[in-house]
């Protein structure tokens, strides 16, 4: 980590290394795009802190498991955040374009299959997208799903339920402490607020439900949490890798 002018400056090991002589070498057939935002995270999370969970997850998913590891989609569909400074957001019609481009490309270069590793809640149109890939092309398939999450919460000890841990609380804190403890500021201990009532946040935004952008209970991270939930989401993946790519083997 270096420091300039008061701002942190640190994201190692986040982006694949590869030359195009190891992935050729390597000969994967099923890619992985980490997805993740450029929003609000509270006071003491990066506004990348999506980026990073989903980086994360396909690193570790990347090492255990034989896949093309892509660079990942920095912004995506963050609206409901507009109202705190420095969210950016695109549109979901460019966010489907450029999964869609993206996958074409993977087409014509042989790879066939591609798993969006999403970190952010409200890309919803990735659900659109892995949904038309059944017509044919190139498939996709969307993790961590809902059980994956829900397995990996039980396997970390996760003590939040999902739906009260919406936003900057336990286990994304946990990740970070994990895999990026120098990202998290001080401050986290003392941030839980809970908004279970949220049933038009689409409509109204965050804001609508909380001052400080936070919504869940980050007082209750740790890092060994989110070395369980890394290794409970590894465990996951492979059934998505076996349904698109059954003659895969896992990485030695």
């Amino acid at each position: 980590m270096s420091t300039s002018g008061g701002r942190r400056t640190a994201l190692p090991g986040l982006l694949p290394p590869d030359t195009t002589a190891d992935v050729g070498a390597a000969g994967a057939r099923v890619a992985v795009l980490p997805v993740g935002s450029f929003e609000q995270h509270g006071a003491y999370l990066p506004l990348v802190t999506d980026t990073v969970v989903a980086c994360v997850i396909a690193r570790e998913v990347a090492a255990a498991h034989p896949v093309l590891h892509l660079p990942p989609l920095t912004v995506s569909c963050s609206h409901e955040h507009a109202d705190w400074p420095g969210t950016v957001s695109i549109s979901a019609t460019t966010l489907h374009a450029i999964v869609r481009d993206i996958a074409g490309s993977l087409h014509r270069s042989g790879i066939k299959s591609l798993i969006l590793v999403n970190g952010h809640g409200g890309n919803y149109v990735l659900r659109n997208v892995v949904q038309e890939s059944a017509g044919g092309g190139t498939r996709m398939a969307l993790f961590p799903g809902p059980a994956d999450w829900d397995t990996a919460r039980t396997e970390a000890g996760v003590l939040t339920p999902s739906h009260s841990d919406m936003h900057a609380g336990e286990l994304e804190t946990s990740i970070l402490l994990h895999a990026h403890p120098e990202l998290v500021r001080a401050g986290y201990e003392t941030s839980d607020f809970l908004a279970d009532d949220r049933k038009h946040l689409l409509t109204l935004g965050m804001s609508a439900y909380t001052e400080s952008g936070v919504i869940g209970r980050p007082s209750e991270a740790s890092a060994e949490k989110g070395k369980k939930l890394l290794a409970s989401l590894v465990d996951s993946f492979g059934e998505y890798l076996a349904l698109l790519d059954p003659t895969a083997q896992e990485a030695p």
